[in-house]
């Protein structure tokens, strides 16, 4: 019985699924699965891994935290309009607003890494939520431009908190075959609150100038409190607590994450094995709290550590480099300049762009599994481009006829959208999962923040100096930057990133071992 077992099993199981004892494959729940494989590959089909429920409640729970993230993104690009007229503000000051957001979430991806390793993943997703609180607060009740700055800032290091701990905190309590979507679910969640900002915006924006921004921004403290609380109610990382030398409340958790405890076992040995721990290890020995880590991997990097460092900061590069975030937060004035006027039309065809983000952010959650990052990530940079492409040239027709033809205003705003439905389908939510697996569980944390570190920078160096680029050589010749950009970006995919679906944290490192798995 058992040989058979074993015949259903080694040829149509990959190979980072967990290999069981001869008892594991005596076990009945273990054959019907193995009876379900059999029949799906034999039947041409594919094997769909079951979600565990108790690890897709606890990677949602950590990915509502992007819900806010999302809302200032969104929110802001429609509020900015009123507080121009509000405050009277200048178009300098309107960029150092909205950059300074990404710039000064540098801060907390750079502390993320450190915190996350002290207190846990958890309670770092709190404490961005406290943060996020705290500063929608500030920017609601703000009577200057100075004040509405304080917030951002204080909101900003909360994003930069949040942007690195739950990718990381859903990779590492998802099973290996699902963890593409779970670890996906906060860029789907930062899309939706992208949308409710749209929407905040659209459906404020009849209200007194001075009292609607107020309300856009404030609104954002209310689902804070509500997220924080609920952060609370789930498990620690798994990996955290094996790194805390906590075994039996890591073994705990595996197993509700697990399909039963043998496979929760064989994960905990493997996380002991990857973090080079043994069953004798007490906490005073397992407690390293990142000690060392930054040594490991600026200071004379091993070969494998070097290549992920490679693909996961370039990869950081090119998500905020292809331009999204600017055309997500200066999409009206995209739009103004292309010939729409009215500001409800302004508001309501940003949220026909959220929608399509989010729609396709979903989407690529639900096949990341199925089709690989690789191929998702490619389609989606190859796509930026070819939409980055014809937005520019829209933009250039556009800026040299004074009657600003309905039909490039049309190819416009459908560039547009199709700009950043390809970007939720690959670098939106790829890159999270990407950078939050490929590292090895010791230098995750501090890794991933250094590569999210890189984003924040990017991404605040093009927001703050996109309307200035823009008027120097127009939107047109800006979006033809982005579009040359994507281009390279494509490239950069193909040789530089190893397919990493299906396999285990524990597995991962030994693919950027191999020269010949980054193109494969």
């Amino acid at each position: 019985m058992q040989d058979s077992l074993k015949h259903l099993y080694d040829p149509l199981v990959p190979e980072s699924d967990p290999v069981f004892s001869e008892e594991d494959l005596a076990s009945p729940k273990k054959t019907v699965r193995l009876q379900e494989r059999r029949v799906a590959v034999e039947g041409g089909g594919r094997w769909k891994p079951r979600l565990n429920r108790y690890a897709l409640g606890g990677a949602i729970l950590a990915s509502t935290n992007s819900i806010l993230l999302g809302y200032d993104i969104g929110v802001m690009s429609g509020a900015v309009l009123f507080i121009r007229e509000s405050l009277m503000i200048t178009p300098i000051q309107i960029e150092i607003l909205v950059g300074s957001l990404n710039v000064v979430s540098l801060i907390g991806s750079l502390a993320s890494g450190w915190t996350s390793d002290w207190i846990g993943r958890r309670y770092t997703i709190v404490l961005a939520a406290s943060m996020f609180l705290i500063g929608a607060l500030l920017m609601g009740l703000a009577p200057s431009f100075t004040f509405l700055m304080a917030g951002r800032v204080v909101a900003g290091i909360g994003v930069g908190y949040a942007l690195m701990t739950a990718p990381v905190y859903a990779a590492e309590i998802s099973p290996a075959m699902t963890r593409g979507f779970m670890s996906s679910l906060p860029e789907v969640f930062i899309n939706v609150g992208i949308l409710l900002g749209y929407v905040s915006n659209y459906a404020l924006s009849g209200l007194p100038v001075d009292i609607s921004w107020r309300l856009m921004l404030g609104l954002a403290g209310v689902p804070a409190i509500a997220i924080g609380a609920g952060v609370m109610t789930m498990p620690e990382s798994p990996r955290w607590l094996v790194m805390e030398g906590r075994f039996e409340e890591a073994k705990r958790v595996l197993i509700k994450t697990s399909e039963d405890e043998a496979e929760a076992e064989l994960r905990l040995s493997q996380m002991k094995t990857n973090i080079g721990l043994d069953s004798s290890t007490g906490p005073a020995s397992a407690r390293r709290r990142g000690q060392g880590v930054w040594k490991e991997l600026l200071w004379r990097p091993v070969r494998p550590v070097r290549r992920i460092l490679i693909a996961a900061i370039g990869l950081n590069f090119f998500m905020q480099a292809s331009g999204n975030d600017a055309v997500v937060y200066f999409s009206p004035e995209v739009f103004q300049d292309a010939g729409i006027s009215n500001k409800q039309q302004l508001l309501g065809v940003t949220i026909i762009m959220g929608l399509a983000k989010t729609f396709f952010a979903f989407a690529s959650a639900l096949y990341l599994d199925h089709f690989g990052r690789r191929p998702l990530l490619m389609l989606g940079s190859a796509g930026m481009a070819v939409s980055l492409a014809g937005l520019g040239l829209g933009s250039k027709i556009i800026e040299r006829s004074g009657s600003k033809p309905a039909w490039a205003i049309a190819l416009c705003v459908v560039a547009v959208c199709a700009d950043v439905s390809f970007f939720s389908i690959g670098l939106g939510p790829i890159t999270w999962v990407y950078s939050s697996e490929i590292f090895p569980t010791r230098l995750r944390a501090q890794g991933t923040s250094l590569a999210i570190a890189v984003n924040r920078v990017v991404s605040g160096a093009v927001a703050l100096s996109f309307l200035s680029i823009s008027r120097a050589i127009t939107f047109g010749g800006m979006f033809f930057v982005f579009a040359g950009i994507m281009g390279l970006a494509t490239v950069f995919f193909y040789f530089f990133l190893p397919e990493t679906k299906g396999k285990s944290l524990e597995e991962i490192q030994v693919l950027f071992e191999n020269e010949n798995t980054a193109s494969s």
